[in-house]
């Protein structure tokens, strides 16, 4: 169900998704939702829609942090769930093990005894069966079972288990918006459950805005799902989720209705945001040479539009022109935005990520603190957990497994920025890690920072590898030769702790003489090229990352060394 090109590029769920067929005289909807918790607002918004939860679990992985993330979301509305045990056909499968699991985390989520009763389905998608119960003496090649054709035993628990949409006894129509879609031809498509009443093509209708306003529309075109496709309907009753045109101005949580006189439906609660980023207007050298969208009004534009579909992200204007403060759940959520602004032709630069603080009734100052899982090659175990120290974290819990470690620990979340990459570059690439807001606590202390300085270029123009082959002696290089660069731009990382001026444009001078070095050939190191998410992760307090459709640099807030001297002088 994964549509978006940076949901297929990452392996991600970013957006929530509906789809709807028909089994057996019953219709099913399913609506696919992210597990990681960056992006827990699409989850949040969609339990009003849904009667039952299915939990996939890998058969060998067992349950992940973004299980448990989606999992409390779901005890707390409490809807039924069905645990579906997916890829048991894999050689290492072992699916009495990961039931275990799932059951001590439903008992760690404090799972009342209904919820804890619940019907366990065996599966394998890709080979297209599915099962109540395993038997050893079966032909394991189909699963450890002989009579596993279809997916029925997954429809039937559906039907059996998940209740039927509850129905409000009121006569009038009624539905709350969970989600938003937008058409070429019809405008904004608001989508949602229909909670009671009917509604029809062509009805006048009210929508009752989160500031209490009311505002009269008449439906211009409905939309319900058959597979991932939108099928146009005439009408809808209650318990069927449709989409719905002829609201321009409708937001997510907001209700329609029939009638005026009517009172709003309740939304669920939305976890505030934990950090916060601004985007600017890109005012670098090389500021309109690759996009099309450039100016503080386009910025504005396109931000506003996101807040209208995303519900956990909040951008608020600041005292500088052309920067936007973003509060968001994570700098995944931000980068991940930022990255198809880019995509869309958009020219932004975007700060370091810094945790939002508040202030207790006392007036001590709590920063949230988050459950950090990380699963590693037990030969980093060492470096892990210094640098999990040095970020003021605390190991709660550490699982030995044949080559790998799996580790828990309570770190704050200004401890998290940059972890990802120092944990890539410990292990190589092996580790793999996740986290969960957990509270508010006092502060904790400073925080050392990256420990290495940038080598900034002072020198405009084109690198030269003659240049890049002296600088690279000095530490790592983020640039190859013939690459565009300006003053303030950061071309490397120093292996020493302060800021290396370089020139990367300095040719060799030729002459008639014959030099030593003649015949010698330079050899470069492959540049590190960072992503978008760890370029956020790794810049400083005085840096930006400036994202264009073709290029990402980093660069220093100001340009000008002597400016740069002056201003920490001054700080």
């Amino acid at each position: 169900m994964d549509s978006m090109d940076l949901e297929r590029e990452k392996g991600i769920t970013i957006r929530a998704k509906n789809a709807a067929f028909q089994w057996n005289g019953y219709r099913i909807n399913i609506v696919d939702t992210p597990g990681h918790a960056d992006f827990g607002g699409e989850v949040e918004r969609i339990m009003k829609m849904v009667d039952g939860v299915l939990l996939v679990v890998d058969a060998h992985d067992g349950p992940q942090a973004q299980t448990r993330f989606v999992l409390r979301k779901a005890m707390e509305n409490k809807l039924k769930p069905v645990v579906v045990i997916n890829k048991i056909d894999r050689e290492n499968a072992r699916p009495h093990k990961v039931l275990d699991m799932v059951f001590d985390l439903f008992v760690e989520l404090k799972a009342t005894d209904e919820q804890l009763d619940f019907p366990i389905i065996y599966a394998s998608a890709k080979n297209g069966f599915a099962m109540r119960e395993l038997f050893a003496t079966a032909n394991p090649s189909r699963g450890g079972h002989e009579n596993n054709e279809d997916m029925t035993p997954l429809f039937q628990a559906i039907v059996q288990h998940v209740p039927p949409p509850k129905i409000s006894t009121d006569p009038f129509f009624q539905m709350l918006v969970s989600n938003l879609d937008y058409s070429d031809y019809l405008g904004r498509v608001a989508l949602g459950r229909i909670v009671s009443g009917r509604v029809a093509v062509g009805d006048s209708i009210v929508c009752i805005h989160r500031d209490g306003r009311r505002e009269r529309a008449s439906v211009t075109a409905l939309f319900t799902y058959a597979g991932l496709e939108q099928v146009e309907i005439k009408h809808a009753a209650a318990g069927d989720i449709i989409g719905l045109t002829g609201c321009e101005e409708v937001y997510i949580g907001e209700t329609l209705t029939d009638h005026e006189d009517r009172t709003a439906l309740q939304f669920v609660d939305i976890d505030p945001p934990t950090i916060r980023m601004h985007i600017l207007v890109n005012d670098s050298p090389f500021a309109g040479r690759e996009g099309k969208f450039v100016t503080a009004r386009h910025l504005r534009e396109r931000l506003i539009r996101e807040t209208r579909g995303n519900v956990s992200l909040q951008v608020n204007d600041t005292e500088t022109a052309g920067a936007f403060e973003i509060n968001a759940r994570g700098e995944m959520q931000i980068a991940i935005l930022v990255e198809q602004m880019r995509r869309e032709g958009y020219e932004v630069m975007v700060s370091r990520p810094e945790v939002i603080f508040h202030r207790a009734e006392n007036g001590n100052l709590l920063e949230p603190l988050e459950n950090l899982y990380v699963d590693l090659p037990s030969e980093n175990l060492g470096d892990i957990l210094q640098s999990v120290a040095n970020r003021k974290g605390e190991v709660v819990s550490m699982d030995h497994h044949a080559t790998r470690v799996s580790i828990e620990a309570i770190i704050p979340t200004r401890g998290l920025i940059g972890f990802e990459t120092d944990l890539l570059n410990l292990t190589r690439g092996e580790g793999l890690m996740s986290h969960l807001f957990r509270e508010y606590v006092p502060f904790k202390g400073e925080i050392g920072g990256r420990g290495r300085g940038a080598m900034v270029s002072m020198e405009s123009g084109v690198s030269m590898a003659y240049a890049l082959n002296n600088i690279q002696e000095r530490g790592r290089l983020f640039i190859g030769p013939q690459e565009d660069v300006y003053v303030g731009m950061i071309v490397g990382e120093n292996a020493r702790p302060e800021d290396l001026p370089v020139n990367p444009c300095k040719a060799k001078h030729l002459t008639n003489m014959r030099s030593q070095g003649e015949g010698k050939g330079i050899q470069l190191e492959a540049p590190l090229r960072m992503t978008l998410e760890r370029a956020i992760e790794y810049i400083d307090i005085d840096e930006y990352v400036e994202a264009t459709p073709k290029s990402l640099r980093l660069r220093k807030r100001i340009l000008d060394v002597t400016a740069r001297k002056r201003a920490a002088a001054a700080a």
